[in-house]
Protein backbone atom coordinates (compact mmCIF):
# COMPACT_ATOMS: atom_id res chain seq x y z
CA UNK A 1 0.00 0.00 0.00
CA UNK A 2 2.67 2.22 0.64
CA UNK A 3 6.65 1.83 -0.75
CA UNK A 4 9.65 4.00 0.03
CA UNK A 5 12.17 3.75 -2.81
CA UNK A 6 15.69 5.12 -1.99
CA UNK A 7 13.91 7.93 -0.50
CA UNK A 8 15.64 10.62 1.08
CA UNK A 9 15.37 14.64 2.26
CA UNK A 10 18.32 16.82 2.61
CA UNK A 11 18.06 20.65 3.37
CA UNK A 12 20.28 23.80 2.26
CA UNK A 13 22.31 23.72 4.84
CA UNK A 14 23.52 20.50 5.01
CA UNK A 15 21.36 18.51 7.16
CA UNK A 16 20.06 15.12 6.19
CA UNK A 17 16.45 14.56 7.63
CA UNK A 18 15.80 11.07 6.21
CA UNK A 19 18.49 9.33 4.13
CA UNK A 20 18.05 6.84 1.57
CA UNK A 21 14.93 4.98 2.64
CA UNK A 22 13.91 1.90 1.16
CA UNK A 23 10.85 -0.03 3.00
CA UNK A 24 7.07 -0.77 2.46
CA UNK A 25 4.12 -1.14 4.26
CA UNK A 26 1.21 -3.54 3.40
CA UNK A 27 -2.41 -2.89 2.84
CA UNK A 28 -4.11 -3.20 6.38
CA UNK A 29 -0.79 -3.02 8.64
CA UNK A 30 0.34 -0.68 11.35
CA UNK A 31 3.81 0.27 11.16
CA UNK A 32 5.11 2.28 14.09
CA UNK A 33 7.95 4.24 13.65
CA UNK A 34 10.02 4.76 16.87
CA UNK A 35 13.14 7.03 17.47
CA UNK A 36 14.75 10.06 19.64
CA UNK A 37 13.18 13.60 18.42
CA UNK A 38 14.67 14.92 15.79
CA UNK A 39 15.58 11.14 13.83
CA UNK A 40 13.36 11.87 11.22
CA UNK A 41 10.10 9.63 11.19
CA UNK A 42 7.58 12.89 11.33
CA UNK A 43 9.60 14.04 7.89
CA UNK A 44 9.51 10.31 7.27
CA UNK A 45 5.42 10.87 7.66
CA UNK A 46 5.20 13.89 6.27
CA UNK A 47 6.51 12.96 2.44
CA UNK A 48 3.81 10.11 2.43
CA UNK A 49 1.39 12.85 2.16
CA UNK A 50 3.87 15.74 0.44
CA UNK A 51 3.30 18.07 3.25
CA UNK A 52 7.25 17.77 2.89
CA UNK A 53 8.93 16.76 -0.55
CA UNK A 54 11.46 14.41 -1.08
CA UNK A 55 14.93 15.35 -2.28
CA UNK A 56 15.34 12.19 -4.25
CA UNK A 57 13.99 8.52 -4.19
CA UNK A 58 10.29 7.98 -5.27
CA UNK A 59 7.15 7.03 -2.50
CA UNK A 60 4.47 4.97 -4.11
CA UNK A 61 0.54 5.30 -2.58
CA UNK A 62 -1.63 2.15 -3.63
CA UNK A 63 1.10 1.66 -6.34
CA UNK A 64 0.93 5.43 -7.66
CA UNK A 65 3.78 7.61 -7.68
CA UNK A 66 2.15 10.62 -5.62
CA UNK A 67 4.96 12.87 -7.47
CA UNK A 68 2.40 12.71 -10.00
CA UNK A 69 -0.76 13.53 -8.01
CA UNK A 70 -2.11 16.38 -7.06
CA UNK A 71 -1.15 17.26 -3.19
CA UNK A 72 -4.71 18.49 -2.07
CA UNK A 73 -6.51 15.83 -3.29
CA UNK A 74 -3.65 13.90 -2.41
CA UNK A 75 -4.42 14.60 1.08
CA UNK A 76 -8.17 14.18 1.04
CA UNK A 77 -7.60 10.36 0.20
CA UNK A 78 -5.27 10.36 3.33
CA UNK A 79 -6.25 10.38 7.15
CA UNK A 80 -4.19 12.37 9.19
CA UNK A 81 -3.93 12.90 13.28
CA UNK A 82 -1.46 14.99 14.98
CA UNK A 83 -0.82 15.39 18.80
CA UNK A 84 -2.16 18.99 18.39
CA UNK A 85 -5.33 17.91 17.30
CA UNK A 86 -5.82 21.01 15.28
CA UNK A 87 -9.77 20.90 15.42
CA UNK A 88 -11.44 23.91 14.71
CA UNK A 89 -11.87 26.27 17.14
CA UNK A 90 -14.84 28.05 15.68
CA UNK A 91 -16.67 25.02 14.69
CA UNK A 92 -18.63 22.15 16.88
CA UNK A 93 -17.28 19.20 17.02
CA UNK A 94 -20.04 17.11 14.80
CA UNK A 95 -19.13 19.78 12.04
CA UNK A 96 -15.09 19.18 12.94
CA UNK A 97 -15.87 15.52 12.02
CA UNK A 98 -17.86 16.37 8.94
CA UNK A 99 -14.97 18.59 7.41
CA UNK A 100 -13.50 16.10 4.69
CA UNK A 101 -17.05 14.77 3.63
CA UNK A 102 -17.75 18.17 2.81
CA UNK A 103 -14.86 19.19 1.19
CA UNK A 104 -15.08 15.98 -1.14
CA UNK A 105 -18.53 17.70 -2.49
CA UNK A 106 -20.86 14.92 0.44
CA UNK A 107 -24.26 17.32 0.95
CA UNK A 108 -24.38 18.95 4.60
CA UNK A 109 -27.31 15.87 5.57
CA UNK A 110 -24.72 12.99 4.65
CA UNK A 111 -21.84 14.48 5.87
CA UNK A 112 -23.31 15.35 9.73
CA UNK A 113 -24.77 11.88 9.41
CA UNK A 114 -21.56 9.98 8.38
CA UNK A 115 -19.70 12.11 11.28
CA UNK A 116 -22.61 11.07 13.68
CA UNK A 117 -21.56 7.42 13.14
CA UNK A 118 -17.90 7.98 13.65
CA UNK A 119 -18.18 10.20 16.93
CA UNK A 120 -19.86 6.88 18.24
CA UNK A 121 -17.69 4.94 16.70
CA UNK A 122 -14.81 6.39 19.13
CA UNK A 123 -17.14 5.95 21.99
CA UNK A 124 -18.46 9.85 21.95
CA UNK A 125 -22.25 9.90 21.99
CA UNK A 126 -23.06 12.57 18.89
CA UNK A 127 -26.16 13.32 20.96
CA UNK A 128 -24.12 14.80 23.86
CA UNK A 129 -21.00 15.64 22.33
CA UNK A 130 -22.30 16.97 18.53
CA UNK A 131 -22.96 20.36 19.17
CA UNK A 132 -19.89 21.45 21.52
CA UNK A 133 -16.88 22.84 20.90
CA UNK A 134 -13.78 22.16 21.53
CA UNK A 135 -12.55 24.00 23.92
CA UNK A 136 -15.19 22.19 26.09
CA UNK A 137 -13.58 19.11 25.38
CA UNK A 138 -10.64 17.43 27.80
CA UNK A 139 -7.67 16.53 26.11
CA UNK A 140 -8.80 12.54 25.74
CA UNK A 141 -11.91 13.54 24.15
CA UNK A 142 -10.13 16.05 21.57
CA UNK A 143 -7.73 13.36 20.11
CA UNK A 144 -10.86 10.87 19.84
CA UNK A 145 -12.48 13.76 17.60
CA UNK A 146 -9.01 14.18 16.04
CA UNK A 147 -9.49 10.16 14.93
CA UNK A 148 -13.45 10.22 13.71
CA UNK A 149 -11.71 13.20 11.83
CA UNK A 150 -10.02 11.43 9.82
CA UNK A 151 -11.68 8.53 9.44
CA UNK A 152 -14.43 10.58 8.10
CA UNK A 153 -13.80 10.23 4.64
CA UNK A 154 -13.22 6.36 4.81
CA UNK A 155 -9.28 7.14 3.98
CA UNK A 156 -7.38 3.90 3.22
CA UNK A 157 -4.06 5.01 4.74
CA UNK A 158 -4.26 6.60 8.49
CA UNK A 159 -1.03 8.89 9.14
CA UNK A 160 -1.02 9.28 12.80
CA UNK A 161 1.82 11.58 14.21
CA UNK A 162 2.27 10.85 18.14
CA UNK A 163 -1.46 11.20 18.66
CA UNK A 164 -1.99 10.23 22.34
CA UNK A 165 1.42 12.41 23.73
CA UNK A 166 -0.49 14.73 24.99
CA UNK A 167 -2.69 12.99 27.03
CA UNK A 168 -1.89 11.56 30.82
CA UNK A 169 -0.98 8.48 31.38
CA UNK A 170 -4.46 6.57 32.33
CA UNK A 171 -6.21 8.09 28.85
CA UNK A 172 -3.41 7.36 27.06
CA UNK A 173 -3.54 3.63 27.44
CA UNK A 174 -7.61 3.93 26.99
CA UNK A 175 -6.92 5.78 24.09
CA UNK A 176 -4.66 3.31 22.98
CA UNK A 177 -7.11 0.44 23.29
CA UNK A 178 -9.97 2.26 21.53
CA UNK A 179 -7.63 2.31 18.44
CA UNK A 180 -6.40 -0.95 18.99
CA UNK A 181 -10.16 -2.39 18.73
CA UNK A 182 -11.10 0.24 16.16
CA UNK A 183 -8.35 -1.07 13.97
CA UNK A 184 -9.09 -4.87 14.10
CA UNK A 185 -11.96 -3.74 12.73
CA UNK A 186 -11.57 -1.00 10.09
CA UNK A 187 -7.72 -2.47 9.41
CA UNK A 188 -6.69 0.62 7.94
CA UNK A 189 -3.15 1.27 6.40
CA UNK A 190 -1.62 3.08 9.37
CA UNK A 191 1.89 4.75 9.73
CA UNK A 192 2.08 6.10 13.62
CA UNK A 193 4.62 8.01 14.74
CA UNK A 194 6.09 7.85 18.37
CA UNK A 195 9.27 7.97 21.13
CA UNK A 196 7.83 5.84 23.47
CA UNK A 197 8.77 2.01 22.40
CA UNK A 198 6.05 0.53 24.78
CA UNK A 199 3.63 2.37 22.81
CA UNK A 200 5.46 1.66 19.17
CA UNK A 201 5.49 -1.86 21.03
CA UNK A 202 1.87 -2.11 21.93
CA UNK A 203 0.04 -0.80 18.83
CA UNK A 204 2.55 -1.76 16.10
CA UNK A 205 2.34 -5.50 13.77
CA UNK A 206 6.01 -4.14 12.76
CA UNK A 207 8.13 -1.26 14.15
CA UNK A 208 10.77 0.97 12.27
CA UNK A 209 13.53 1.90 14.80
CA UNK A 210 15.06 5.27 13.71
CA UNK A 211 18.42 5.65 14.25
CA UNK A 212 19.93 9.35 12.64
CA UNK A 213 17.75 9.35 9.54
CA UNK A 214 18.09 5.86 8.60
CA UNK A 215 16.02 3.02 9.75
CA UNK A 216 18.37 0.68 11.77
CA UNK A 217 15.65 -2.57 12.55
CA UNK A 218 12.36 -2.85 10.77
CA UNK A 219 10.34 -5.88 11.61
CA UNK A 220 7.87 -7.38 14.31
CA UNK A 221 8.10 -5.97 17.60
CA UNK A 222 8.71 -9.37 19.57
CA UNK A 223 11.58 -9.68 17.17
CA UNK A 224 12.91 -6.25 17.96
CA UNK A 225 12.76 -7.05 21.44
CA UNK A 226 13.97 -10.41 21.34
CA UNK A 227 17.08 -10.29 18.52
CA UNK A 228 17.91 -5.75 18.08
CA UNK A 229 19.86 -5.99 14.74
CA UNK A 230 22.51 -3.44 16.04
CA UNK A 231 23.85 -2.20 19.02
CA UNK A 232 21.65 1.49 18.35
CA UNK A 233 18.89 -0.88 18.42
CA UNK A 234 19.11 -3.06 21.78
CA UNK A 235 20.35 0.41 23.22
CA UNK A 236 16.74 2.02 22.25
CA UNK A 237 14.60 -0.43 23.39
CA UNK A 238 16.36 -0.70 26.69
CA UNK A 239 17.99 -3.34 28.69
CA UNK A 240 14.90 -3.90 30.12
CA UNK A 241 13.42 -5.09 26.46
CA UNK A 242 12.79 -8.66 28.14
CA UNK A 243 10.41 -7.30 30.31
CA UNK A 244 8.46 -5.25 26.99
CA UNK A 245 8.58 -8.65 25.37
CA UNK A 246 6.08 -9.68 27.88
CA UNK A 247 3.69 -7.44 26.50
CA UNK A 248 4.01 -8.87 22.79
CA UNK A 249 4.09 -12.54 23.41
CA UNK A 250 1.08 -14.39 23.62
CA UNK A 251 0.08 -17.56 25.96
CA UNK A 252 -0.12 -20.51 23.39
CA UNK A 253 -1.53 -24.33 24.14
CA UNK A 254 2.13 -25.02 24.70
CA UNK A 255 2.86 -23.43 27.45
CA UNK A 256 0.07 -24.73 29.73
CA UNK A 257 0.34 -27.63 32.52
CA UNK A 258 -3.09 -30.20 32.58
CA UNK A 259 -3.12 -30.65 36.68
CA UNK A 260 -6.34 -33.13 37.52
CA UNK A 261 -9.25 -31.71 37.07
CA UNK A 262 -12.86 -31.94 39.03
CA UNK A 263 -16.13 -30.76 38.85
CA UNK A 264 -18.03 -28.91 41.64
CA UNK A 265 -20.45 -31.71 42.27
CA UNK A 266 -18.38 -34.42 41.75
CA UNK A 267 -18.52 -36.64 45.18
CA UNK A 268 -15.51 -35.78 46.73
CA UNK A 269 -14.75 -39.54 47.64
CA UNK A 270 -14.15 -39.93 44.16
CA UNK A 271 -12.69 -36.84 43.57
CA UNK A 272 -9.95 -37.62 46.57
CA UNK A 273 -9.54 -41.49 45.07
CA UNK A 274 -8.28 -39.77 41.46
CA UNK A 275 -6.10 -37.02 42.99
CA UNK A 276 -4.66 -40.24 45.38
CA UNK A 277 -4.32 -41.84 42.35
CA UNK A 278 -2.64 -39.22 40.30
CA UNK A 279 -0.28 -38.74 43.84
CA UNK A 280 -1.58 -34.74 43.21
CA UNK A 281 -1.65 -32.50 45.61
CA UNK A 282 -4.90 -30.35 44.18
CA UNK A 283 -6.77 -30.06 41.43
CA UNK A 284 -8.36 -27.29 39.24
CA UNK A 285 -12.28 -27.37 40.09
CA UNK A 286 -15.13 -26.84 36.89
CA UNK A 287 -17.97 -25.92 37.32
CA UNK A 288 -21.06 -27.37 35.56
CA UNK A 289 -20.50 -25.23 32.54
CA UNK A 290 -16.62 -26.56 32.11
CA UNK A 291 -15.72 -22.60 33.02
CA UNK A 292 -12.98 -23.03 35.96
CA UNK A 293 -14.11 -22.04 39.19
CA UNK A 294 -10.81 -22.26 41.38
CA UNK A 295 -9.19 -25.29 43.00
CA UNK A 296 -9.45 -28.02 45.88
CA UNK A 297 -6.62 -29.56 48.20
CA UNK A 298 -6.51 -33.04 47.81
CA UNK A 299 -5.63 -32.66 51.72
CA UNK A 300 -9.41 -31.14 52.54
CA UNK A 301 -11.12 -34.01 50.55
CA UNK A 302 -9.46 -36.30 52.57
CA UNK A 303 -10.33 -34.63 55.76
CA UNK A 304 -6.85 -33.36 55.95
CA UNK A 305 -8.52 -30.30 57.99
CA UNK A 306 -7.11 -26.71 58.89
CA UNK A 307 -3.76 -28.50 59.38
CA UNK A 308 -3.82 -30.06 56.00
CA UNK A 309 -1.17 -29.47 53.15
CA UNK A 310 -3.12 -27.20 50.53
CA UNK A 311 -0.71 -26.45 47.90
CA UNK A 312 -1.99 -24.07 44.78
CA UNK A 313 0.35 -24.29 42.28
CA UNK A 314 3.53 -23.64 43.22
CA UNK A 315 2.67 -21.58 46.40
CA UNK A 316 0.24 -22.30 49.63
CA UNK A 317 -3.25 -21.72 49.63
CA UNK A 318 -5.61 -20.95 53.16
CA UNK A 319 -6.35 -23.49 55.14
CA UNK A 320 -9.30 -25.94 53.76
CA UNK A 321 -12.34 -26.65 55.74
CA UNK A 322 -12.75 -29.81 58.30
CA UNK A 323 -12.79 -32.81 56.99
CA UNK A 324 -15.20 -34.46 53.87
CA UNK A 325 -18.80 -35.54 55.36
CA UNK A 326 -20.34 -39.17 53.73
CA UNK A 327 -22.15 -37.48 50.27
CA UNK A 328 -20.76 -34.40 50.31
CA UNK A 329 -19.30 -33.25 47.51
CA UNK A 330 -16.42 -31.23 45.94
CA UNK A 331 -17.90 -27.81 46.08
CA UNK A 332 -17.75 -27.77 49.99
CA UNK A 333 -14.31 -27.71 50.22
CA UNK A 334 -13.31 -26.27 46.43
CA UNK A 335 -11.69 -22.35 46.99
CA UNK A 336 -12.88 -19.83 44.59
CA UNK A 337 -9.81 -17.94 42.49
CA UNK A 338 -10.82 -15.31 39.30
CA UNK A 339 -7.01 -15.83 38.46
CA UNK A 340 -7.43 -16.42 34.56
CA UNK A 341 -6.69 -15.11 31.12
CA UNK A 342 -7.63 -16.52 27.47
CA UNK A 343 -5.61 -18.15 25.20
CA UNK A 344 -3.26 -15.36 23.24
CA UNK A 345 -3.24 -13.31 26.29
CA UNK A 346 -0.13 -11.32 26.32
CA UNK A 347 2.54 -13.12 28.83
CA UNK A 348 2.40 -9.18 30.71
CA UNK A 349 -1.31 -9.91 31.58
CA UNK A 350 -0.97 -13.78 32.74
CA UNK A 351 1.90 -12.59 34.97
CA UNK A 352 -0.25 -9.72 35.82
CA UNK A 353 -2.41 -11.91 37.49
CA UNK A 354 -0.40 -14.40 38.99
CA UNK A 355 0.97 -11.48 41.29
CA UNK A 356 -2.17 -9.79 41.81
CA UNK A 357 -3.97 -12.46 43.02
CA UNK A 358 -0.59 -14.12 44.24
CA UNK A 359 -1.11 -17.84 43.02
CA UNK A 360 1.06 -20.20 42.33
CA UNK A 361 -0.71 -20.58 38.78
CA UNK A 362 -4.01 -19.20 36.65
CA UNK A 363 -6.35 -21.22 34.58
CA UNK A 364 -6.10 -20.21 30.46
CA UNK A 365 -9.69 -20.53 28.81
CA UNK A 366 -10.34 -20.80 25.08
CA UNK A 367 -13.63 -18.47 25.48
CA UNK A 368 -15.58 -20.61 28.83
CA UNK A 369 -13.99 -23.33 27.88
CA UNK A 370 -10.85 -25.12 30.20
CA UNK A 371 -7.61 -25.46 28.78
CA UNK A 372 -4.80 -25.98 31.50
CA UNK A 373 -2.89 -23.95 34.03
CA UNK A 374 0.03 -21.57 33.35
CA UNK A 375 2.97 -21.39 35.79
CA UNK A 376 5.48 -18.76 36.79
CA UNK A 377 7.94 -21.44 35.02
CA UNK A 378 5.54 -22.23 32.26
CA UNK A 379 5.12 -18.40 31.87
CA UNK A 380 9.44 -18.18 31.93
CA UNK A 381 9.90 -21.06 29.70
CA UNK A 382 7.18 -19.55 27.12
CA UNK A 383 9.50 -15.90 27.02
CA UNK A 384 12.56 -17.68 26.38
CA UNK A 385 10.66 -19.97 24.01
CA UNK A 386 9.68 -17.23 21.81
CA UNK A 387 12.95 -15.26 22.14
CA UNK A 388 15.04 -17.90 20.71
CA UNK A 389 12.65 -18.52 18.00
CA UNK A 390 13.05 -15.24 17.21
CA UNK A 391 16.69 -15.25 17.35
CA UNK A 392 17.02 -18.53 15.46
CA UNK A 393 14.41 -18.16 13.11
CA UNK A 394 12.71 -21.24 14.14
CA UNK A 395 9.27 -21.75 14.87
CA UNK A 396 8.36 -21.52 18.76
CA UNK A 397 7.14 -24.52 19.14
CA UNK A 398 10.49 -26.52 17.89
CA UNK A 399 12.24 -24.36 20.64
CA UNK A 400 13.44 -27.22 23.58
CA UNK A 401 14.16 -25.68 26.84
CA UNK A 402 15.27 -28.37 28.98
CA UNK A 403 16.43 -26.52 31.75
CA UNK A 404 13.05 -24.65 32.73
CA UNK A 405 11.30 -26.85 35.36
CA UNK A 406 7.64 -27.50 35.05
CA UNK A 407 5.19 -26.42 38.26
CA UNK A 408 6.67 -29.61 39.91
CA UNK A 409 10.11 -29.51 38.66
CA UNK A 410 13.44 -29.36 40.93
Amino acid sequence: MIRFEHVSKSYPDGTTAVDDLTFEVAEGELVTLVGPSGCGKTTTMKMVNRLIEPTSGRIFLDGEDISTVDPVQLRRRIGYVIQQVGLFPHKTVLDNTATVPHLLGRPRKEARARAAELLDLVGLDPSAYGDRYPEQLSGGQRQRVGVARALAADPPVLLMDEPFGAVDPVVREHLQNEFLRLQSTLRKTVLFVTHDIEEAVRLGDRIAVYGAGRIEQFDTPATVLGAPATPYAAQFVGADRGLKRLAVTPVEPGDLEAPPVVRLDDPAASAAGRLADEGAPWAVVLDADGAPYGWVAAAALNGGGAGGETTSGTGTGPAAPAGSGSGSTVRAYARPMDAWVPLGAPLKQALSALLQHDAGWIAVRDGDRHLGVLTPAGLHGALRRSTTADATDVPRGGVALDTVPGPGGA
